[in-house]
């Protein structure tokens, strides 16, 4: 009898164990949101249908599709996927990932599924760079948060170059062309996909062995993920879609991509300008946004500035001096991701913040600090004796500020309003920074596909100063008309 009741409960243990294995490999929600890079050519980048493409994101689908889940990808830039997903506003990200010990602290990470060599890329033609002695005293580039950069600034006293960093490879590119670097570290398979799309670069150096790229997720979340990510490799590259995978972006000849003429600004603004309005669109909306409850909140600030009553204008100035003491970038990121973390903490339910909304709420704080000074210096610019001529006839605080003085200062203002509401406009760039796609992104993403940097970003400034112009005639106009 005993020996009975052993043999079925290790037979219930066994069948628990294998049941639990299974439900790993099977998806716990409708639909998993994966962050990704959008300027990572050739793993992700928007080809000339704008589409999104490349082998991590060729390699994901495929997986997906073999293991039977659904996924969304987010391509907001490699910084914002990371922390995103440890944030917990996606489920994972694949964005040509270095598996390093540090990120492991933080990060789950399935199986190898490439393995990455970078390589030291100058000017062609350069025939002075041979070796990394060769590199003494000068300047080499590599993008930040990279292995690349891990494995060139820990040798960089042993060959006695200097290091600098950059954001994205655009930028890295363009300064090796103007010689700001006399050469820059990247992934082996970016730099060959940029020289078959025409950048004009050697390696003259043999590639180093710095890795290998993971799909992650926050640590201890979606654990079958992990397995199906796992079990969806191992099948592709057995029948053998992997490799028709890495050979579709790392063969030998340019992408078709090339076929598209995008030498000249005419060619940039015919193949792009769905795609530069949709990001102007973006920029003027959140600007109008924010700009609009900016105004409310700055007018109540400002008339709290100069109330009779100390709280309110000691409160006042603790609203403004915080406000205005913190960048507008650490402020979106803050907001972005930091509210709905201190919410998760509290109440253990996580509240991702749309990155629309985040981005209002950064500048709408931004630029009421601002507006609250601009009204309290247009008020205080109305003679003081006309208050006081006026409550000496008997009439109210509120009304002679209604009647009396704020007829003025708002003439006063509109000048100082107007260059606010075009610093604002402005300010949208730096909202990039939480992955909303606004018309600087825009460029990024477009530069990244077609490597003319010089010109798309001369076609950003261009459709700026157009609408700035435009924004100060219009001022221009209306003081004329208040006068």
């Amino acid at each position: 009898m005993k020996k009975n009741l052993l043999m079925l409960f290790t037979l219930f243990i066994a069948l628990f164990t294998i049941t639990s294995v299974k439900a790993d490999d099977k998806p716990v929600k409708n639909n998993y949101r994966i962050a990704s890079d959008s300027l990572f050519a050739p793993f992700e980048f928007q080809n000339s249908e704008k589409k999104y493409v490349g082998i991590d994101v060729d390699l994901l689908n495929a997986i997906a599709k073999t293991e039977k889940f659904n996924i969304s990808m987010d391509f907001v830039g490699f910084q914002t996927a990371v922390d995103q997903t440890q944030a917990g506003h996606a489920d994972g990200m694949i964005a040509g990932m270095s598996i390093t010990d540090e990120r492991k602290n933080v990060f789950d990470f399935c199986d190898p599924y490439f393995t990455a060599n970078a390589t030291i890329a100058v000017k062609k033609g350069t025939k002075n760079i041979t070796s990394y002695k060769s590199l003494k005293d000068k300047t080499v580039g590599v993008k930040n948060g990279t292995a690349s950069q891990e494995f060139i600034t820990k040798n960089k006293d042993k060959y006695g170059y200097k290091v600098k960093v950059f954001d994205a490879a655009d930028t890295m590119y363009a300064s090796l062309g103007t010689g700001s670097i006399d050469a820059f570290m990247d992934d082996e398979p970016v730099v060959k996909y940029a020289i078959l799309q025409g950048q004009k670069f050697e390696t003259p150096i043999k590639p180093e062995k710095i890795g290998e790229y993971g799909f992650a997720v926050k640590k201890g979340t979606n654990p079958e993920l992990i397995s199906m990510f796992n079990a969806g490799l191992a099948k592709i590259k057995a029948n053998g879609k992997y490799d028709k995978i890495v050979a579709k972006y790392m063969g030998n000849e340019a992408s078709d991509d090339k076929k598209v003429d995008e030498s000249t600004m005419i060619g940039i603004i015919k193949n792009n300008w769905e795609q530069l309005a949709s990001g102007l669109g973006y920029t003027i909306a959140l600007t109008l946004i924010s700009f609009v409850l900016a105004l409310i909140v700055g007018i109540i600030f400002g008339l709290f500035s100069v109330s009779p009553s100390k709280f309110l204008r000691g409160f006042t100035k603790v609203y403004v001096d915080l406000v205005r003491g913190v960048p507008l970038m650490v402020l979106a990121i803050f907001i972005f991701y930091g509210i709905p973390n201190l919410i998760e903490s509290i109440t253990g339910h996580t509240s991702p913040l749309n990155d629309f909304a985040a981005g209002v709420i950064a500048l709408t704080l931004n630029a009421s600090a601002y507006i609250a000074e601009i009204v309290r210096g247009g008020v205080n610019s109305v003679p003081t004796g006309q208050m006081e001529a006026s409550r000496s006839l008997g009439v109210s605080y509120v009304k002679t500020m209604q009647r009396v003085i704020l007829p003025q200062a708002v003439k006063i203002t509109i000048p100082s309003l107007v260059n606010q509401f075009i610093i604002s406009l402005k300010d949208t760039t730096i909202i990039s920074a939480i992955g909303l796609i606004e018309l600087l992104q825009t460029g990024k993403i477009i530069v990244a596909r077609n490597f003319q940097s010089f010109k798309v970003y001369g076609l950003i400034a261009i459709i700026y100063l157009i609408v700035i112009l435009a924004l100060t005639i219009f001022a221009r106009r209306l003081e004329r008309n208040m006068k």
